[in-house]
């Protein structure tokens, strides 16, 4: 795995930085504009994943890293939550939903990798 630099570099943080953009613009217009609690929470909940992707990346350490990845993933499950609550009140069409789901799913398993790879690397590196 390359060494990065900045966080803007890695995949995971543009990934989770264009679903933030996503549901940032979509909350913007229509009746989820209007629902001020569910748009704010969504939307906390989607610049939660890149905040703390970036945060921990500037710890400059694996295991704070691991730990703010771990809130990064966990972050993808609330936003896909929410996102299937907003389909299911009719807020969040078929097509939105669907793609912002796969985008949330892959997202985390893409920081599930890295949390592996950085584990491991943890543990060759203390043997």
């Amino acid at each position: 795995m390359a060494t990065f630099k900045n966080f803007e570099d890695l995949e995971i943080w543009k990934k989770a930085i264009d679903l933030a953009e996503k549901i940032y613009l979509l909350s913007s217009i229509g009746e989820l504009s209007k629902d001020w609690g569910m748009r704010d929470q969504i939307r906390r909940s989607a610049a939660s994943i890149s905040n703390n992707i970036a945060e921990g990346f500037e710890y400059n350490n694996n295991r704070d890293f691991i730990k703010f990845l771990r809130y990064a993933k966990g972050s993808t499950g609330e936003f896909r939550n929410q996102i299937n609550i907003l389909f299911r009140v009719g807020l969040l069409d078929e097509i939105e939903f669907r793609q912002m789901y796969t985008q949330s799913v892959e997202l985390g398993q893409g920081i599930g990798k890295l949390i592996s790879y950085l584990k491991q690397h943890e543990l060759t590196r203390n043997n």
